[in-house]
């Protein structure tokens, strides 16, 4: 942990009327004790995921992150394609956002982080990449290799890929080619489905029925609170819930759910979607999936009340808070994020301060 408290953040509470709610003061039937740090799992990918792993670890010192394994662009991609392994990128990315704001926290993220420039093969290859590569391959174990590389980074939580296998993902694309808008192709690799152009309709991958790693499934089932999103939506956030283990996980937890809505639409993935399509998406990925609370910036809401209508369909309370950088760009602020997260399980959970 750093030591460090949040900047307390404005939070307005959007509450559905005749909500209903699990009591959160106990767990599994047990009451929690005062004080406790909660259990957090975050899920996702990417930049996303980065953003919400640097403001939980500021505000629990149990954190575990479970990451997406579909990644088939750029270093990762060439890697995957060479050796066979699970795409590194968004395990690496996870760890270096775990690192602390000291000396050797920040000096580590930034060597693992580091990219080769050369004529070569190592053109664009990310450090960490081939250090998290080299350990599976020494230790024939993909937990155990995460694990020691977020010792030696001296990461504040744990980094877990979602499912044991790389995964391809496939999307469903309406108007992808733009001389057909009215039909509907398949789009394949999840560098691809990023930046496709047309209305993604829905994505699967392949296997269709991946094995998730027990690890993340155990952490999930164990956890207080569960954060999905912010991220790439079809690409980052959705592939969670096509891992059935997982999903079962995420369904029949005793832990609350938090969604994390981007700050704006991505381009060509999301381009037009308002916050509640967003939420839309999810709710047809996976029909059985109740939420307790969606967390969004109230710069990027502009109807609250048709977003409040829809996270009341997933049986969820709406939170606004300003959670964006002040640059203009569309990045969340690290400690506005973990000030809104922290408001959100206290008040939610009723059970107190955790520090």
């Amino acid at each position: 942990m750093t030591g460090r408290t949040p900047r307390l953040s404005r939070l307005r509470r959007v509450v559905p009327e005749g909500r209903g709610g699990r009591p959160a003061e106990t767990r599994g039937g047990r009451p929690r004790r005062r004080g406790a740090q909660p259990k957090v799992v975050a899920l996702g990918g990417g930049m996303g995921l980065s953003a919400s792993l640097a403001a939980l670890r500021r505000i629990t010192g149990d954190l575990t992150a479970v990451v997406t394994v579909a990644d088939d662009g750029g270093s990762s991609g060439r890697l995957r394609d060479e050796l066979g392994v699970l795409p590194p990128g968004d395990l690496r990315k996870a760890l270096a956002a775990l690192c602390g704001d000291d000396d050797w926290g920040q000096t580590w993220a930034r060597v693992i982080q580091h990219r080769f420039h050369s004529q070569g093969d190592l053109h664009d290859h990310a450090v960490g990449n081939l250090l998290i590569v080299a350990l599976w391959e020494q230790l024939g174990d993909h937990v155990q290799a995460l694990d020691l590389v977020g010792r030696l980074l001296g990461a504040h939580g744990r980094v877990l890929p979602m499912s044991a296998v790389p995964l391809e993902l496939q999307a469903l694309v309406k108007g992808h080619d733009p001389d057909r808008p009215d039909d509907v192709d398949t789009v394949r690799g999840q560098a691809t489905v990023a930046l496709t152009p047309g209305e993604v309709q829905s994505v699967q991958v392949v296997p269709h029925d991946p094995p998730a790693v027990p690890e993340a499934v155990a952490a999930v089932r164990d956890a207080d609170w569960v954060v999905l999103g912010p991220g790439s939506w079809f690409s980052s956030v959705i592939p969670h819930l096509l891992v059935p283990e997982l999903l079962d996980a995420l369904t029949e937890t005793k832990a609350r759910r938090v969604l994390s809505l981007n700050l704006a639409p991505q381009p060509g993935e999301t381009e037009g979607f308002s916050p509640q399509r967003h939420l839309e998406v999810l709710g047809r990925h996976a029909p059985k999936l109740a939420l307790d609370v969606v967390l969004a910036d109230e710069a990027a809401v502009p109807d609250s009340d048709v977003l409040t209508e829809a996270a009341k369909r997933l049986g969820a309370a709406v939170e606004l808070a300003p959670v964006a950088r002040t640059d203009g760009t569309p990045r969340h602020d690290p400690e506005l994020l973990a000030a809104a997260y922290d408001r959100i399980f206290r008040m939610h959970g009723r059970i107190g301060p955790w520090r």
